[in-house]
């Protein structure tokens, strides 16, 4: 069975979707669209920007969304038979399933990033990268930490991500590597995502997904939050929304889909996070890039 996988922040670069643009005119004409829904021209920012500006997340989640969608929009065979994205990635895999329009997937994820923007100037939060260590033992530290601090993003085995308040992540970090990790290093990032410090977040986001009509997609979704097969619209509404503030479980949804039968997993995006990931999480695993 094919899938399609999507990737989340992180994998944008400049030069991002330029050549789709300059290629097809289907292409040219959605990138316009969205400088249009956007109110400001995310292409020049994609095509020719820094790399800092690239990194506001005002920029880079609909960029991501954008050059993810627009791919998939112009692949001549593609056919999904289940899909999948990796936290921003989640939206673009509903547009390319067919729950969500293109325009109503924009919208939500420049809302989504802007809501996350605001969560994250309200307390000083932060993310880090734990590598060597079982998963239970890094839910395990964070539990025997004082303050907020959780597991976020299970990536791959003994690759996690932990996430919360700036000190607690930093305690957490070295309590880590008493535990034996190989390496716990703060990363770059503006805030603690997919943790209970995106609450804020997470109200903003539910009134507009509430708000927004979803369809039934021609395959399903494994979603982050439960890494399952979901096709039915108002579940999958239900787990976008709790999304922001749980873990994102992206081991667990690659397993279940090899149970499920994925033979094949394209990446459709910029970079190949998803496809190194897959390969850790299953050696036996066939991975491409649109």
């Amino acid at each position: 069975m094919k899938a399609y996988v999507f990737p989340g922040q992180g994998a944008q670069f400049t030069g991002m979707g330029k050549d789709l643009y300059e290629n097809s005119p289907l292409a040219k004409e959605l990138f316009e669209k969205a400088n249009e829904i956007l109110g400001f021209r995310i292409t020049d920012i994609m095509f020719e920007g820094t790399a800092e500006e690239l990194k506001e997340t005002k920029v880079t989640q609909p960029a991501v969304f954008l050059h993810s969608v627009v791919l998939a929009k112009t692949l001549e065979d593609f056919k999904p038979e289940m899909v999948a994205g990796h936290s921003l990635g989640e939206f673009s895999a509903l547009v390319a399933n067919g729950a969500l329009s293109f325009e109503d997937g924009l919208k939500l994820v420049s809302q989504r990033a802007l809501a996350m923007q605001k969560a994250c100037e309200i307390t000083p939060s932060t993310m880090a990268a734990v590598l060597g260590l079982a998963d239970n033992i890094v839910e395990e530290v964070c539990e025997s930490i004082d303050g907020v601090v959780v597991a976020a993003n299970y990536n791959c085995p003994g690759q996690l991500v932990i996430s919360g308040e700036f000190s607690a992540v930093e305690k957490a970090c070295e309590a880590m590597k008493a535990a034996g990790a190989k390496r716990a290093l703060l990363l770059p990032v503006g805030g603690a995502f997919h943790s209970p410090m995106m609450e804020p977040a997470r109200e903003e986001l539910a009134a507009a997904i509430e708000a927004t009509t979803f369809s039934t997609p021609i395959c399903p979704v494994y979603q982050n939050v439960t890494a399952s097969a979901v096709s039915d619209a108002n579940e999958i509404k239900k787990n976008l929304i709790i999304q922001l503030t749980a873990p994102v479980r992206w081991t667990q949804s690659v397993q279940q889909m090899i149970a499920d039968g994925a033979t094949l997993f394209t990446e459709v995006g910029p970079g190949k996070v998803l496809a190194g990931l897959i390969g850790k999480i299953d050696k036996e695993a066939v991975t491409a890039n649109a």
